[in-house]
């Protein structure tokens, strides 16, 4: 799991030094330039704490504080060192996710189906929203699950950071190993929920018959799956910095279900060119409508929608990881 850090609390002297800075105020004196700092780290460099640092480690100008951010290449390079960190955390949160409940695990794919059961009473028999599409519960189906996917990264990752606030202060180890261990936590737990909606749409009538296209999914899973974590990196920075955001993506969620054709057909209710053009330029749209052809109609999806769902899911991966990068320093400190 990586070295027991020092954490910059070792600076807290100043009740014997007299100059009144907590540990937080420390580190914003240190970004601002505060004379009281140049006076507190001039007169411990002076201290026995600092002659037995030197004594132990070597040059005090050798030395860089723990837990500060890493260049981009080592940066990578030790999150790549943590990954059977990364796998043992996700093990463990797999098994014990439902350990105090009587059906345990079965509630990863009770609560997709109980929901697309839902769903699909709701908008396809008293609505009659799925009137026109030939198999609605295979329809159904597929857009509960693939959209809970990805909208579990969405709702539980902009508090990941602060519920993992005390193993941040305890070891040092590159943060973005928790978000990265909550979208593969994530991905174990909705497994068991794809096989099972997959046998599903084969079994209940009318029967959707497996093709070679079917063997696209996990191809399509994987492109998911990069924008999952783009997703998880991203809020999971913005989270840290705006504590009320989980609450605030719990009505994103609400509005991407039904702006996402997740249960019932998009180009039957929107009808405005302007507003389908937006519609069907959502990601998670995309990402569910491509999983319908490949599983429901025999269809491969065109060249260009491969692409744009490419380049969401690397852009998003690429910006959501910088934008958890540049503030690594700033995790657990407050």
């Amino acid at each position: 799991m990586g070295h027991r850090e020092t954490p910059d609390h070792v600076l807290n002297v100043d009740a014997d030094l007299g100059l009144g800075l907590t540990p937080g105020q420390v580190m914003h004196a240190r970004k601002k330039g505060d004379r009281r700092y140049e006076r507190l780290r001039s007169q411990l460099m002076e201290s026995e704490f600092a002659l037995q640092v030197e004594t132990q480690f070597g040059a005090l100008d050798r030395l860089k504080p723990a837990g500060g951010r890493l260049p981009l290449g080592p940066y990578l390079a030790a999150l790549w060192c943590r990954r059977h960190f990364i796998w043992r955390d996700v093990k463990s949160r797999v098994r014990t996710s439902n350990a105090n409940e009587r059906l345990g695990s079965l509630w990863l794919v009770l609560r997709p189906l109980l929901d697309a059961a839902f769903y699909g009473l709701i908008f396809g028999l008293v609505l009659k929203a799925g009137r026109g599409t030939e198999n609605f519960v295979a329809f159904i189906l597929i857009g509960i699950f693939m959209f809970q996917f990805t909208n579990a990264a969405i709702s539980q990752s902009p508090g990941v950071i602060r519920q993992q606030r005390a193993l941040i202060r305890a070891f040092s180890f590159p943060r973005a190993a928790i978000p990265v261990s909550l979208v593969i936590r994530q991905l174990l737990q909705a497994a068991p929920g794809f096989a099972v909606m997959l046998v599903l749409i084969w079994a209940i009538p009318p029967h959707e018959q497996p093709t070679l296209l079917w063997l696209l999914f996990p191809v399509l899973l994987g492109i998911q799956i990069l924008l999952n974590l783009g997703i998880a990196l991203g809020l999971a920075r913005c989270g840290h910095a705006i504590p009320d955001l989980g609450q605030f993506v719990s009505f994103v969620g609400r509005i991407l279900l039904y702006a996402s054709g997740v249960i019932f057909p998009i180009d039957r209710f929107v009808n405005h060119p302007l507003a389908l053009f937006i519609v069907e330029l959502n990601p998670i749209y995309q990402f569910i409508d491509s999983y319908r052809m490949i599983l429901m109609q025999g269809a491969l999806p065109s060249f260009e929608r491969w692409m744009t769902m490419l380049a969401w899911s690397i852009g998003t991966l690429v910006v959501g990881f910088l934008t958890f990068w540049l503030k690594e320093e700033s995790y657990g400190r407050e």
